[in-house]
């Protein structure tokens, strides 16, 4: 996607000047063979966020992070935890590297408040992502980027009353995580029906799948099943099966087994947030920062969605989803 970019934007340089276009063509062949496009300094970047490796959706974020990071010649140091105050250590672990650029998720922000300002202070330029939309400005980073979780889960509530629903559950599995409490509460918010909160643990999918059956065999009325991320769906959908349950399961953010699942109609459709571009605008963003002082969101977050995604989208990325980038 990012090569395509890149190269309509040559062609559309080479139009107004024959050595701009000739850069811009430079530029976009570097990308494409993953060699850096500019000649600015070797900084590095470390991102650290509250989920990782092993989980779709930050691997996607992870991927579009070092795709940014080869075109603008950075070194790319990434990290994770699901405790916050693992989390804020590896956050102080780069600062005492003096990184010169910090990217962090915010999704247990109390944890995170008193390093992020550390960061701050030491002259290091912070961007956040995915999670802390609230938060981000008041800790003194750059901008926020990512979805905002209430609209996104409004958004939720909208698309279920289109679709009729009466009786929900939202399944949360990450305690103390306030990206998801504001989905499940957005969705409340805007859903002519009711809503039930499940809290799961979700480093034990066996237990997500027996607590969501459960939920489904005792309560026959509940016709939707919200989870709040990629590969609690699937759990969900086995659940609904071996309760003989006739719910609609329906997740945040998409991967290539959503994307299967929309299209085989096990899923009713997804939130898409777009965590590629949540990594590669990180990265980019902090780029420009140092190259050229810029800043985009003018004090407010740069929204990479809530995007409804349904069979018929589902089909038409199922080329991005099967690459691992959306």
């Amino acid at each position: 996607m990012g090569a395509v970019l890149a190269a309509v934007l040559a062609a559309s340089l080479a139009g107004c000047s024959s050595t701009g276009g000739k850069r811009a063509e430079e530029r976009a062949a570097a990308a494409a063979e993953g060699r850096s496009a500019v000649n600015t300094p070797r900084w590095t970047f470390a991102m650290v966020t509250h989920s990782g490796d092993g989980d779709t959706f930050w691997d996607i974020v992870q991927k579009g992070a070092e795709q940014a990071a080869v075109k603008d010649n950075i070194n790319f140091l990434y990290s994770h935890s699901d405790e916050g105050q693992q989390q804020a250590e590896l956050v102080q672990t780069a600062i005492d590297k003096k990184v010169d650029g910090l990217i962090v998720s915010l999704a247990k922000p109390d944890s995170m408040k008193t390093v992020v300002a550390k960061a701050v202070k030491a002259g290091i330029p912070v961007i956040t992502v995915n999670s802390g939309s609230a938060e981000s400005k008041a800790f003194g980073a750059l901008t926020h980027i990512g979805q905002d979780e209430s609209i996104a889960g409004e958004a939720v509530g909208d698309e279920l009353d289109k679709r009729g629903r009466k009786k929900a559950l939202c399944v949360l599995h990450e305690q103390g995580n306030v990206g998801h409490e504001q989905r499940c509460g957005g969705a409340k918010k805007t859903f002519d029906g009711t809503m039930q909160n499940l809290y799961v643990d979700g480093t034990n999918m066996p237990d997500v799948q027996a607590s969501i059956e459960a939920k489904l065999d005792s309560d026959r009325s509940i016709d939707a099943v919200v989870t709040l991320g990629a590969p609690f769906a699937a759990a969900a959908v086995k659940a609904k099966q071996t309760a003989g349950s006739k719910a609609e399961i329906d997740t945040f953010d998409l991967n290539a087994s959503v994307a299967t699942g929309l299209q085989d109609e096990s899923l009713g459709f997804a939130v898409d947030q777009q965590p590629y571009l949540q990594g590669y605008e990180a990265v980019d963003l902090l780029w420009l920062h140092r190259y050229n002082q810029n800043a985009l969101g003018g004090g407010l977050p740069v929204l990479t969605g809530p995007q409804i995604i349904t069979a018929e989208d589902a089909d038409a990325l199922a080329e991005y989803t099967n690459r691992g980038t959306r």
